[in-house]
C-alpha cells in the first residue's frame, strides 16, 4: 500500500481546517480571562437594562399600586391583584379593537410584501434602465411630503375617510424597506443563478418565483416584521381619519380606556379614600394597557429572531 494510502486523513488535512483543541492553540493568558469577564459583565448589564423595564411593567400591573408608589415593588409583585386587567377586558371595545388591528395588520402586511418585494427585485436588475430614475422618485418622498392637511384632503377625495382601507392602501410601500430589500437582492443573490435560469428558459417572473423568493426568506421575514410592527402600533391614522368607533384599532381603543379612567379619577376630586382607589386603579389599567398592546409582538418576535439576526447584516458584506 502506498504512502498516500497509509496516511491518515488528519495528516493530510489542512491545519486550518482541524477543529480546535487545547494542543493546537496557545494557553489563554490572564488578559484574555480579564477581557472575557469584562465582556460578560457588559453583556449582562445590557440585558438587565433592556429587560428590566418590561419586567417592571409586568410586576407593577399585578401589584398593589400603594406598594408600587412607595418603591416596594422591585423584582416581584406585591399585593397581587388583577383588577387592572379585569377593568380593561370588561370593556367590549377592546375585542373590537383587537379584531380591527389584526385585520389591518395582516392584510396591510400582505399588501406591503406583495408590493415591496417585486418592486425591490425589479430595481435591483441592472438591465432595468429606468431603475435609477424610479429609485430617485421613491427616495424623494422620504424627504419631502405634502403634510397632514393635503393628505387629509386627498384621502377625502379618494373616499378613504372613515374607511378601513385607509390603514392599508396609503402605506403600501415603505421606501426604507424597499431600499433594504433592493440591497439584499443586489448583494445576496448571485447573478450566476439568473444566467443558469436563462439558459433553462426561465422568464424573469419564473426566475423570481422559483429561485429568488425561496432564497429570500430572511429579508421577507425581516421586512414583514417591520411592516407588522408598524401596522400594529399605528395610532395616528385612527386618530385623524376614523370617526366610527367600530373601525378603531386597538391603540385608539386603549387610549380611550385610559382617558376614561383618568377622567373618572379626576371627577372623584377630593373624595378621600375613593379618589385614592380610583387613582390606584387608573395606574393598574395603565400598566395593563401597555402589556395588552405589546404582548402579541413579544410572542411573535422569537419565531422571527433568527431571520431578524440575518437581516441585520444585509448589505454589510459584499462578495
Amino acid at each position: 500500500m502506498s504512502e498516500n494510502m497509509k496516511a491518515s486523513p488528519a495528516a493530510k488535512a489542512d491545519p486550518e481546517q482541524i477543529p480546535w483543541n487545547r494542543h493546537t492553540h496557545q494557553k489563554r493568558t490572564g488578559s484574555d480571562w480579564v477581557f472575557d469577564v469584562i465582556l460578560y459583565v457588559l453583556v449582562a448589564l445590557t440585558i438587565v437594562v433592556v429587560l428590566y423595564p418590561l419586567w417592571f411593567i409586568v410586576i407593577a400591573s399585578l401589584s398593589d399600586q400603594t406598594q408600587v408608589s412607595s418603591g416596594a415593588v422591585t423584582f416581584w409583585p406585591r399585593g397581587f391583584t388583577l383588577a387592572g386587567y379585569v377593568r380593561v377586558f370588561q370593556d367590549a371595545r377592546i375585542w373590537v379593537g383587537y379584531r380591527n388591528t389584526i385585520i389591518y395588520t395582516v392584510f396591510g402586511t400582505l399588501l406591503n410584501l406583495l408590493v415591496t418585494i417585486p418592486a425591490a427585485f425589479a430595481l435591483s436588475r441592472v438591465e432595468f434602465k429606468p431603475r435609477r430614475v424610479l429609485l430617485f422618485l421613491f427616495t424623494f418622498t422620504m424627504y419631502f411630503a405634502g403634510g397632514l392637511i393635503p393628505n387629509y384632503i386627498l384621502f377625502k377625495q379618494l373616499g378613504l375617510l372613515n374607511n378601513m382601507l385607509v390603514f392599508i392602501l396609503p402605506g403600501a410601500v415603505s421606501v426604507w424597506n424597499l431600499i433594504i430589500a433592493r440591497s439584499f437582492f443586489e448583494t445576496s443573490i448571485p447573478e450566476d443563478l439568473h444566467d443558469a435560469a436563462s439558459i433553462d428558459g426561465l422568464s424573469y417572473f419564473g426566475y423570481f418565483l422559483t429561485i429568488v423568493l425561496p432564497l429570500s426568506s430572511a429579508i421577507i421575514a425581516v421586512i414583514g416584521l417591520y411592516y407588522f410592527v408598524g401596522h400594529w402600533n399605528d395610532y395616528f391614522t385612527g386618530l385623524i381619519y376614523i370617526r366610527d368607533s367600530g373601525m378603531e384599532p386597538l391603540q385608539n381603543v386603549l387610549q380611550s380606556i385610559l382617558l376614561a379612567n383618568q377622567t373618572s379619577q379626576m371627577g372623584a376630586g377630593n373624595g378621600g379614600q375613593n379618589a385614592l382607589q380610583e387613582q390606584q386603579l387608573a395606574d393598574q389599567i395603565k400598566y395593563g394597557v401597555i402589556l395588552v398592546s405589546t404582548l402579541p409582538l413579544l410572542v411573535i418576535y422569537p419565531f422571527l429572531q433568527k431571520y431578524f439576526n440575518k437581516g441585520v447584516m444585509i448589505g454589510a458584506v459584499k462578495g
